[in-house]
């Protein structure tokens, strides 16, 4: 596809709920699911207009409840259809059953996430909390840092989730109400540059059917009858969970290719499509981060490489699969790493701890890792706070000491 300069795309002012929504319609979705939940609830709410307005021909199906959400989903894609929810905290939690079976269904539906806390108490604002409750469900996730890229990786997650050595879903994780609420200059293609993208509506994969003995679309069709999600036991399910990973390890190679394409068209993309780093190459201390706080970390880390200080940032774009070996190439040599974790894991470390902890492990001669837990249930991460943590890590890096239980940035003693 030729390019298409920016001048040539849409500027719109949107926060980045809107942007969600702007992709989905661009991205020619047959079913949408619905169902409010602060701070994801302007993303349906603004697709409804669309629907309503007849500038989509989508089914648009208001639903009573998360669960019932991501199952009406779960049917429209094993009919063939291209499919997209949303949800964010106890809305997630209530799709747990589901996202199991979504998973292992092999369906690419496409699932927005604005991130916020868990309850109890109840809390409206950010953490990574409710994502990090999934991360073990065979799905593919997302982490964007702004609105431009919620837009951007809405569009990326069909394309990644329907390649047909993925049929994965994909969730697009994007930070509750920090970009959810707040209003932001995007970049919108025009609409058949995302159709030709997407290779046109969803192409269903096919699949041989050994008693029929021929080839069929891996979807419901009383013409081609085959069954989705039977009784599966010991003699078979195993093998059948080996198809899921080995569709995952496919997965960062699809990341990184569509990474590029969208570059190609775009001019826009975000590191390797993996992670995306800043003044890593000779950093001494690099901090590790997911979402919308990479800006202001990247920030910090800017103004302390102007004074001499040989800092870096890492941000996890892709955080399942986890991408191990990529970490492991760009922290091994660092003094000191950080791991900051939007979410808290009770009687453990942070979960972006632990993975990276696992990717280093074999390593000779690692860093000593740190692990930060920051921002629960919204809690504000000025620059100030950040660079107190630079330095915190300078510090730890002279005196050359492990540190073997997790700070809590930003917390009142």
């Amino acid at each position: 596809m030729p390019k298409i300069p920016l001048e040539k795309q849409v500027k719109i002012g949107v926060n980045g709920d809107e942007a969600v929504a702007y992709a989905v319609k661009q991205s020619y979705v047959d079913v949408v699911a619905a169902y409010p939940i602060t701070p994801q609830t302007i993303i349906v709410e603004k697709y409804s207009e669309f629907v309503a307005n007849g500038e989509v021909h989508t089914e648009f199906i208001p639903v009573e409840s998360e669960h019932s959400a991501l199952s009406a989903v779960v049917g429209a894609a094993a009919a063939g259809a291209r499919a997209f929810t949303a949800t964010a905290s106890q809305g997630l939690a209530l799709m747990w059953e589901i996202l199991h079976i979504a998973s292992s269904l092999r369906l690419p539906i496409v699932l927005a996430v604005a991130n916020r806390a868990l309850s109890a108490p109840i809390n409206i604002h950010c953490d990574h909390s409710d994502a990090m409750g999934m991360r073990d469900a065979g799905w593919v996730q997302l982490f964007v840092e702004n609105s431009q890229e919620a837009y951007d990786t809405t569009i990326q997650a069909f394309k990644i989730a329907e390649d047909p050595r993925i049929l994965l879903p994909v969730a697009v994780n994007l930070d509750g109400f920090v970009l959810s609420h707040t209003l932001e200059d995007i970049y919108m293609l025009p609409d058949e540059a995302v159709l030709e993208f997407l290779g046109g509506p969803r192409k269903v994969a096919k699949t041989y059917v050994d008693y029929l003995g021929k080839e069929v679309e891996l979807k419901l069709d009383p013409a081609n009858p085959i069954t989705f999600g039977p009784l599966d036991l010991y003699d078979y399910y195993f093998e059948h969970k080996m198809h899921q990973v080995k569709a995952m390890s496919k997965v960062k190679e699809v990341v990184k290719e569509v990474n590029e394409q969208w570059y190609e068209l775009t001019g826009r993309k975000y590191g390797d499509g993996i992670i995306d780093t800043y003044g890593v190459d000779d950093a001494e201390i690099i901090v590790t981060v997911l979402g919308s706080t990479a800006g202001t970390v990247r920030h910090v880390a800017k103004r302390l490489r102007q004074k001499g200080l040989k800092v870096g940032v890492v941000r996890i774009r892709l955080f399942r699969p986890f991408p191990f070996d990529e970490i492991r190439s760009v922290l091994r040599h660092a003094k000191v790493v950080g791991v900051m974790d939007r979410a808290i894991s009770f009687g453990s470390y942070g979960p972006s701890y632990l993975e990276i902890s696992t990717a280093l492990y074999n390593e000779r001669n690692k860093p000593i890792l740190v692990n930060y837990i920051y921002g629960l249930g919204g809690r504000d991460v000025p620059p100030s706070l950040v660079e107190k943590m630079f330095y915190e890590l300078v510090d730890i890096a002279k005196k050359g000491e492990p540190i073997f239980k997790p700070r809590f940035l930003g917390v009142r003693e």
